[in-house]
Parts: structure tokens; C-alpha cells; sequence
């Protein structure tokens, strides 16, 4: 399944329960029509890692997410040899190796003929796949999430230059593993640190900042339709003059979303200064934050 323009990536986008701007659906469309993998920055909790996953429900695919770290290297996102099983193995196969070793003269004769079964041991049979060669692999088309990727080792961003060049891998023991389908790829980044040029170069750019106040009134009733249409507008517009102050970290649309569930909760029809300084913990993640929103109630909530 596929996109089969703007309009329709748009449209399949909302129905996912994502609401796009045209430009984010126009990065979604071209992504899929030339193959390329799409670089998604902005602040946390805008919706980056939930496109990935429309994405994934309005083209029907599969979702394989990476979750990058400080620390993250290949064998953790791309396979792993299962030690104890071939170990297990070894043990089961005992005699076998006693009779392939059996008519040497030497040990370094015994050597070489253990070394010539060792195909045995390094297969597909005794491998586990992580998330970046289970997205090559997969029979069928999926759409592969590399969350956070800025938080990875400069050394691993290098790495994922040949995955997203040409779609392969390399496996010492295996060799080049090509993608059987190319999957879709979405890279999201929270500005840890930059991404070098390279990789960029492989991607296309998206940048999704905060929505405009008519958007994220509609994420607001889509996610929560038993919300009162008063309580939605004032609610945004209150984040909105709370993103306005110098803050540590300024409000996002999840934080949004968790306010409104939490109003909802305390069965809250009307903001008022008294609702917002009980609830402001659901918004703010530092105490100074708090404190300054606090100061600022009388021109937050008119």
C-alpha cells in the first residue's frame, strides 16, 4: 500500500489519528516516491516519533523502532550471535567433532578441520536479529522508527550511513545483507547535538515545531473528542502564553494532551487562575518553571 499523492498522505495521515500540515505530508508523500529516509527534528513531545507511527497504521505496515542511546552500538541494533545456543549445541554435536578430529595427527590438523565446519555455527541459525536487520529482512515492507538518533555515538551515526545509502549491511561472519523490500525510514532527533552532513545529505529534512493554535486545537479534540469546545480553546490558548515565557523546557502538544486528560479527570469545565496553579505539575517539568508560570497567572488566564 502506498501514498498516491500529497492529498491522499494528507488524508490516510488524519484518518491515522495524525493531523499534518501540508508541508509534513508532502515530506511523508516524496519520502515514499524516492525511497529516502526523512530526518525529523524539533522539540520534544511535538509529535515526531507519533508520525513515525501514523505512518506506519495509514500504510498498514509493520512499525520497527530503534531506540538510540549514549552507547548504542551495532550488535545491539543490528544482531547478535546467540552464544549459549551454539554452546548448546556444541555440546549436543560432541561426538560429531570427535569423529571429524579423530583421524588428525596434530592439533593444529584438528584445528583446521573444526575451522572448515564453522558455517555451522556462525548461520542465520544462530543469529538474533535486532531492529535494524529485522527492518532489511522482513518479507514484507515496514516502516523503520531511529528514535532519538541524536543521543547516539557520533561512530554509530557513521554506521548508519551504508544502511541508509544502499539499504545493506555488512555481517563479518554472513557477509553483505541487501534489503529484501526497502523499508520506510524516519529518523527523529531533539537537537542533543547535530547530526553531521552526511547524514543529512541522505535524508529528507523535516523540522516540526510547535502546531499553530487552530492545529493543535483540533489534536486536542481528535485524541479527546468529550471535550467541551470552551475548555479546548482556553486550554490551548493557555499553553500557548505559558510557551511565551523564558521557561527550561516550554510546553509541548503531549503536555498539552495530558493537561486536558487531567482537567477532564477532576471533571474541570472553565480555567481559572486557581485551576491552573493545582494542576500546573502536568505542564511544568522544573520547579522554575512552575514558579515563574505561577507569577504570570493573571496574564495567562484572562
Amino acid at each position: 500500500m502506498s501514498y498516491l499523492n500529497v492529498d491522499d498522505a494528507q488524508d490516510r495521515l488524519r484518518k491515522a489519528g495524525y493531523i499534518p500540515s501540508r508541508e509534513i505530508a508532502t515530506v511523508v508523500f516524496l519520502a515514499q516516491a524516492t525511497q529516502k529516509p526523512v530526518l525529523i527534528e524539533g522539540p520534544a513531545g511535538v509529535g515526531k516519533t507519533e508520525l513515525a507511527k501514523a505512518v506506519s497504521r495509514s500504510l498498514g505496515r509493520d512499525l520497527i523502532r530503534l531506540q538510540c542511546y549514549e552507547g548504542l552500538d551495532e550488535a545491539k541494533a543490528l544482531y547478535e550471535w546467540e552464544y549459549a545456543k551454539q554452546l548448546l549445541y556444541t555440546q549436543m554435536v560432541k561426538d560429531r567433532i570427535n569423529d571429524i578430529i579423530c583421524t588428525t595427527a596434530t592439533l593444529a590438523e584438528a584445528v583446521d578441520q573444526i575451522a572448515a565446519q564453522e558455517d555451522a555455527f556462525f548461520s542465520d541459525r544462530f543469529i538474533q536479529p535486532r531492529p535494524l536487520l529485522q527492518a532489511i529482512s522482513s518479507e514484507r515492507p515496514v516502516v523503520l522508527l531511529i528514535d532519538e538518533v541524536d543521543k547516539s555515538d557520533p561512530e554509530f551515526e557513521a554506521f548508519l550511513l551504508e544502511l541508509l545509502s544502499d539499504f545493506q549491511v555488512s555481517i563479518p561472519e554472513l557477509g553483505t545483507r541487501k534489503a529484501v523490500q526497502i523499508p520506510f525510514v524516519l529518523l527523529t532527533s531533539n537537537n542533543y547535538r547535530d547530526m553531521s552532513d552526511a547524514l543529512k545529505r541522505r535524508c529528507v529534512h523535516l523540522y516540526i515545531d510547535y502546531p499553530a493554535r487552530d492545529t493543535e486545537i483540533d489534536i486536542v479534540r481528535l485524541k479527546l473528542p468529550g471535550i467541551e469546545e470552551k475548555l479546548c480553546a482556553a486550554l490551548v490558548d493557555a499553553i500557548r502564553k505559558i510557551r511565551a515565557l523564558d521557561l527550561k523546557k516550554s510546553p509541548s502538544i503531549s503536555e498539552t494532551l495530558d493537561w486536558a486528560q487531567s482537567l477532564l479527570a477532576l471533571h474541570i469545565g472553565e480555567l481559572s487562575p486557581e485551576v491552573v496553579s493545582e494542576t500546573l505539575n502536568v505542564i511544568c517539568k522544573y520547579q522554575t518553571d512552575l514558579e515563574k508560570v505561577r507569577k504570570n497567572l493573571g496574564r495567562i488566564v484572562a
